[in-house]
């Protein structure tokens, strides 16, 4: 069984312009929840335990995404909202997610 998945998320997002000239397009949101979210819920719904995202320059908010916020759960704490705090948790723990940079963008060729 496949455990492993790579996900290539480097890209310039030009075809996205304006709206990727300061947010990655995988950080787009479809209501509430960035379109890079729901490709890991996906790989993980199929088993999928372990993800290396490719990422680019201009990505930092994909990889502080997935990361654990500890000031941000002390404020959700502090504040009771054990719903979104419940929320924010699942996502860092979704699965072992590593990243690496690609030093030049050059697509997938």
């Amino acid at each position: 069984m496949v455990k492993k998945a790579v996900i290539p998320a480097a890209g310039y997002g030009t075809r996205f312009l304006p709206a990727t000239k300061s947010q990655p397009k995988e950080m787009i949101p479809i209501v509430d929840t960035p379109v890079i979210q729901y490709v890991v819920e996906e790989a993980v719904e199929s088993g999928i335990t372990d993800i290396l995202m490719i990422i680019g320059r201009g990505k930092r908010a994909i990889e502080e995404h997935f990361d654990r916020s500890a000031i941000l759960e002390e404020t959700l704490i502090e504040k009771k909202n054990m719903e979104m705090l419940g929320k924010i948790k699942k996502i860092s723990r979704m699965a072992n997610i590593h990243f690496i940079w690609q030093k030049e963008m050059n697509g997938l060729g």
